[in-house]
């Protein structure tokens, strides 16, 4: 039996250069993701990791959360996902009760860490060198653990459920086949890494050679971002709980027919699957508990009428029994039981429960089933039907959550005697907790007071929405809680404060009545927050229709994580411009990092995409911005003219840097407006410290040269990068040249033309394309460069076009500060592809930091005529 990471090794090894994961552009090849791991790992294994210690990682969606994992399992130990939203208490029982004695974490969370006794590891941090681990490597074992994950517990406490190889392994072999996956499939990660399905999205895809994109956090909660995310990567499947695909739909979702989706967490029901079946290639119903590893059955839904859990998965045996563990017969109903070799070690250091839980099989000797406390009937095909729980346990959104955990924690506040929690249907048609309590005498909680408890003891998604005051709870004759009994919550059982902080403003007023009609409450608070007062993401779907069209404002759903009050909302409403009237070009493909923030222009296709293996290689410590055209939303007028592009571009950059020094930049078209910008910025007294043109001509002084020598020097280039590549790197530069193509900086390579109108029958978003592409291309002929007084560095090919036979590329003698000229060891048009990139990715790291140096100095540089060439 082999390991997770063993299995990821051996795909790195066929496919070194294939990109195995991406986010937010960023990317890393399965040969750079396996020797991050290994880094780690070897450091880990220093700190005293190795066969079944459990390491705690509590990390933002990033890279680095991929890497942690890999590198937790690369040295022998097992992960422990802790999510960084769940309140300090919730993180410190986690890690005591694991006995972790390394917690892997980020620089931006580590300081909001509880204390332990861990060692902290920063994953977004150089990693110190390391010697050769003393000892021989890790043995590994199908048996050693690979992850335990903390879910919520019956008696108040969460409990580690223990994951081993062989079971995860099982599961991977079994999905690969079914619902199955291939090495051109694209997987959207969306689910956090505490939620044990996050296993199939990166498990799967890493071991199979196929595509991780690992979704920010926001869009699990917003459709329309969602919907975009899909599209932009081509994703061929997508795993979301059906709370999650109805955001989807409701954000006018039209399909994707290469989609297969994946529905689990909670029931299925008939009216999604029947909207689901038509906009997508396939769709699966998925079932498992995380005791059973991730998913145990599944079923190709083909009639929205005929909606079951399908059967068991290789290797898993299902069993549904009567209350003396006999067999009932087919389409009777009884507990379903989970056997095979998906079963979980156990619970951690939780011996009593684990052999509650999981109990000997009644006919076969040695054998274990895990009673899944699920009612279920086996249908005249042979297929499990899920009736429903047999106990108090509920699920929302697809978390599995323990109504005793809830009401054992509101228990421990002083005011109170007694708590019962249960699930009561939303406006939306999902469940939401509701907490009935009886107070102490003489004392007056009020549902806001217990709602800030309980978030300061469980996770958001247990905190309860309505707090319903009662001076008895229920019983039934034989004395146990009548829980059908139990009023609805009223609309003085939500956590609001409108009485004391009502909305004031004209903004608020209107946002306040927008809420009412979408939550159902008569009574706001400017400070409440959405979400707590029972709102969801689907629900925040009106909300944002109705905003934009009360304020005509297009807002993000994810902008409800930023200004989640009235107040806040109303605040960003009033200083948004309105949709029709937007004109953002300014997009950061990555903000993060301590350099000098980059500005970076469009090529001539309008676009930005091109720069995302630049600001890979660059790494997260560069703040890259890319501008892209004006028109390419489709919403927006094209600009005209390089002035007017330049002037809209700095007004663009100074919403996010209001001063200079400024460092600017732009491939090919995109170097000439950089440097017009940098003429306007000087012209309104700021400094720029950097102008970087990248294989940018001056066309005003091109020699004449025929079309035909062109296109011939242009295929010789190609030609040239092509055959300089490794068999392996062959295939990702021809796709890489087709994104380029496809993304429209390339479109007008052989027409003898352009073309200002779209094609007949021709996509809109390519007509929007070659649209730009003809505007941009006569804006950079009209232009005319002025002499500029600063300094330029311009990086540029070894050889050029013979329209361009000097090493200045037509810039002599208008660059009056000084021109550097950086020569790059290759051709043109290789100078943003992988893997030559890396050379421009080097060499403007090195201007950057050099800028960073003079500005910690206040001692710029001084500025020479002349020209400098370097390589």
């Amino acid at each position: 039996m082999t390991s997770l990471h063993h299995l990821f090794e051996l795909q790195a090894a066929r496919t070194p250069a294939a990109i195995a994961v991406v986010f937010k552009g960023l990317l890393l090849t399965y040969r750079e993701l396996n020797a991050r791991a290994d880094s780690l790992a070897a450091h880990l294994v220093h700190h005293g990791v190795g066969p079944n210690i459990l390491v705690g990682l509590c990390v933002h969606r990033s890279l680095e959360m991929i890497i942690g994992i890999l590198g937790i399992l690369k040295a022998g130990g097992a992960y422990v996902p802790i999510d960084p939203a769940y309140p300090a208490n919730r993180i410190q029982f986690i890690m005591a009760d694991a006995g972790a004695p390394v917690l892997v974490t980020q620089r931006s969370l580590a300081a909001g860490l509880p204390e332990s006794n861990a060692q902290q590891i920063l994953l977004d941090e150089p990693l110190p060198a390391q010697d050769p681990p003393p000892d021989a490597p890790p043995r590994f074992s199908g048996n050693n653990l690979a992850y335990v994950i903390y879910t919520s517990g019956s008696t108040g406490l969460p409990k580690g459920v223990q994951i081993e190889h062989q079971a995860v392994i099982n599961f991977l072999d079994s999905m690969r086949l079914e619902p199955g996956l291939k090495t051109d499939d694209v997987v959207l990660a969306l689910t956090t890494l505490s939620f044990d399905i996050a296993g199939l999205e990166i498990f799967l895809p890493l071991t199979t050679g196929a595509r991780v994109i690992v979704g920010p956090r926001e869009i699990a909660v917003d459709g329309e971002a969602l919907m975009k995310e899909i599209d932009r990567h081509g994703v061929t499947l997508l795993q979301a709980t059906p709370t999650t695909w109805r955001l989807l739909l409701a954000s006018g979702w039209a399909g994707s027919p290469q989609l297969k989706a994946l529905c689990g967490g909670e029931p299925m029901p008939a009216d999604l699957a029947q909207k689901l079946i038509p906009r997508c290639k396939e769709l699966w119903n998925m079932y498992g508990p995380t005791e059973t590893t991730i998913w145990s059955t599944c079923a190709r839904v083909t009639d929205p009428d005929r909606i079951t859990i399908g059967r068991p998965i290789a290797n898993t045996e299902t069993l549904i029994l009567d209350p003396q563990l006999q067999p009932v017969a087919p389409g009777e109903s009884g507990e379903l039981f989970i056997g095979g070799d998906g079963l979980a070690r156990g619970y951690h250091n939780r011996p009593e429960l684990t052999a509650q839980r999981f109990s000997q099989h009644p006919f076969k000797t040695g054998h274990r089933l895990y009673r899944t406390g699920d009612l279920a009937r086996l249908t005249p095909e042979g297929e499990i039907d899920c009736l429903g729980r047999l106990d108090f346990q509920v699920k929302i959104n697809g978390h599995r959550i323990e109504l005793g955990e809830i009401e054992s924690a509101l228990s421990g506040h002083p005011e109170l005697i007694q708590a019962v929690v249960t699930a009561h249907d939303g406006a939306d048609g999902d469940k939401r907790l509701v907490a009935y309590f009886v107070a102490k005498p003489n004392q007056k909680p009020t549902p806001k007071k217990l709602r800030d408890f309980a978030k300061g003891l469980l996770p958001q998604y247990m905190v309860p929405v309505a707090f319903v005051r009662l001076e008895n709870i229920p019983l039934t004759p034989n004395g146990k809680v009548d829980r059908k009994a139990l009023p609805a919550p009223g609309d003085d059982a939500i956590a609001s404060d409108g009485r004391s902080n009502p909305p004031t403003t004209k903004t608020e007023l209107q946002l306040a009545g927008i809420w009412r009609k979408v939550l159902g409450h008569s009574s706001l608070g400017r400070d409440d927050k959405f979400f707590d007062l029972g709102g969801t993401s689907l629900l925040a779907v009106s909300v944002f229709v109705d905003i934009e069209k009360q304020f005509g404002r297009h807002l993000p759903l994810s902008t409800l994580f930023t200004a989640p009050t009235i107040a806040e909302l109303a605040q960003v409403i009033d200083q948004t411009e309105p949709a029709e009237k937007s004109r953002s070009s300014l997009i950061p493909l990555q903000p993060n990092g301590t350099q000098p923030r980059f500005f970076c222009v469009h090529g001539a296709g309008g676009n930005v995409f091109l720069y995302l293996a630049l600001v890979h290689h660059l790494g997260n410590n560069f703040p890259f911005y890319g501008l892209h055209s004006q028109g390419l939303d489709g919403r927006t007028h094209p600009l005209q003219t390089i002035e007017e592009m330049a002037a809209h571009y700095v007004s663009e950059i100074k919403r996010v840097q209001p001063h200079g020094p400024y460092c600017l930049g732009g491939y090919c078209m995109g170097g000439t407006i950089a440097l017009e910008m940098a003429q306007q910025l000087k012209a309104q007294g700021e400094a720029v410290s950097l102008v970087a043109l990248f294989d940018t001509y001056n066309f005003t002084r091109a020699r004449s040269t025929s079309r035909l020598l062109d296109v011939a020097q242009r295929l010789k280039f190609h030609l040239l990068n092509f055959i300089r590549l490794s068999p392996a790197l062959m295939n990702s530069y021809v796709r890489e040249k087709i994104r380029i193509a496809r993304d429209g900086e390339f479109a007008n390579i052989f027409s003898f033309r352009s073309r200002t109108k779209p094609v007949h029958g021709e996509p809109m978003a390519r007509s929007a394309l070659r649209t730009i592409q003809a505007i941009n291309d006569r804006a950079a002929q009209m232009y005319q460069p002025k002499p500029y007084t600063g300094r330029v560095t311009l990086f540029s090919p070894k050889v050029n076009y013979a329209k361009f036979p000097g090493a200045d590329m037509g810039w002599d003698g208008l660059i009056l500060g000084g021109l550097d000229i950086v020569q790059l060891p290759i051709n043109p048009h290789a100078m943003l592809v992988e893997p030559t990139v890396q050379f421009l990715a080097a060499k403007l790291a090195e201007k950057l930091e050099d800028v960073a140096a003079q500005t910690t100095e206040n001692n710029p540089a001084p500025q020479t005529n002349g020209v400098l060439v370097s390589r």
